[in-house]
């Protein structure tokens, strides 16, 4: 998990969730939720996904805050 503010200095976590099946390649995806509201629902970015936890929580460790909200205004903009 990872926590960054967007451009408006709202706070969110990038975390991951681990899709359910037989096939466990990219079963890792990455999810972005509105620390500030913990009640809404979570935007899930399914296109980015990964292969373990591990390989998720390192690459979510190195993404830079532009690559986050990069990645949070396609989420939000999907959303809307």
């Amino acid at each position: 998990m990872r926590e960054f503010t967007d451009v408006n200095g709202r706070e969110w976590m990038a975390m991951v969730r681990e899709e359910g099946g037989t096939d466990y390649k990219g079963r890792f995806y990455l999810v972005l939720q509105l620390m500030e509201d913990e009640e809404a629902e979570p935007l899930e970015l399914r296109e980015v996904r990964w292969n373990s936890e591990q390989t998720a929580g390192r690459t979510l460790s190195t993404m830079s805050v532009v690559e986050l909200r990069r990645r949070l205004r396609s989420a939000v903009g999907r959303a809307t």
